[in-house]
C-alpha cells in the first residue's frame, strides 16, 4: 500500500469516527434501574456516581486478573481530569472494593472505584451481549431521580479507545503481536543493595 493509499484510507476513517460521532449523539437512551454498588465508603447507588454531573462514564473494568483492562485504564487515567470535567467518571468491576483500591494504588489511579460484584448490574448492563464481564464503557445520563442508559462500546485489540494499537500500527505491529505485561522491570542478575527481602 503507497503512502497515498494510507493517507486517503486515515481520512475516510477520519469521516466515518465523525459520523459514528453524530450517530451516537442522536442516539435514544432507555432507562435503567438505580442499581447499588459496594465502595469502601459504603453502599453508592448508580445515581449517587454521577455527583454533581449530568452524564456518567461507567468504565466495565474486568479486574485485577486482566492485563488488556489495565492498559486501557492506564491510558484512562492519564485523561481523567479532562474527562471529569466533562462527567462524572467511575472505573467499575466486580473485584471487593479494598481489592479495587490496593490494585488502583499500585498503578496510581486517580479513579473513583465501585464494585458491583459480578451481580445484576454487569449482568444487566454489560456492553456485548452474552457477555458478563466484558470491559467496555457506558455513558449514562440523569433526568431527576431517573437514570438513563445513552451509549455504550467494547473494549479490545486494536479499537478507538486504546492508543496503543494505532501507535504500534505505525510499527507494522498488530494487536495479536504483543501482549500488555502488568510490569516491564527485569530484576538485574546482581542488586546493588544486596537483594534481601526482594519481592519479583
Amino acid at each position: 500500500m503507497s503512502n497515498q493509499e494510507i493517507a486517503e484510507l486515515e481520512r475516510e476513517i477520519f469521516e466515518l469516527t465523525a459520523k459514528l460521532a453524530e450517530l451516537r449523539k442522536n442516539s435514544e437512551s432507555r432507562r435503567v434501574p438505580n442499581y447499588s454498588f459496594e465502595t469502601l465508603d459504603g453502599e453508592v447507588t448508580l445515581l449517587g456516581l454521577f455527583g454533581g454531573k449530568q452524564q456518567l462514564l461507567a468504565i466495565h473494568n474486568m479486574g485485577q486478573g486482566c492485563r488488556y483492562c489495565t492498559l486501557w485504564a492506564d491510558g484512562f487515567n492519564g485523561l481523567l481530569p479532562h474527562l471529569e470535567d466533562a462527567m462524572s467518571v467511575v472505573l467499575l468491576s466486580r473485584d471487593p472494593p479494598r481489592l479495587q483500591r490496593d490494585f488502583a494504588n499500585s498503578r496510581n489511579w486517580r479513579f473513583r472505584l465501585a464494585s458491583h460484584g459480578g451481580g445484576d448490574y454487569i449482568r444487566e448492563q454489560t456492553v456485548m451481549k452474552g457477555e458478563e464481564n466484558m470491559p467496555g464503557a457506558v455513558v449514562y445520563e440523569r433526568s431527576g431521580d431517573e437514570v438513563y442508559r445513552k451509549n455504550e462500546a467494547v473494549f479490545g485489540p486494536g479499537d478507538l479507545y486504546c492508543s496503543m494499537w494505532p501507535l504500534l500500527s505505525l510499527a507494522g505491529i498488530e494487536g495479536g503481536d504483543w501482549t500488555p505485561q502488568y510490569r516491564y522491570w527485569t530484576r538485574p542478575e546482581k542488586m546493588d543493595d544486596g537483594g534481601d527481602n526482594l519481592l519479583e
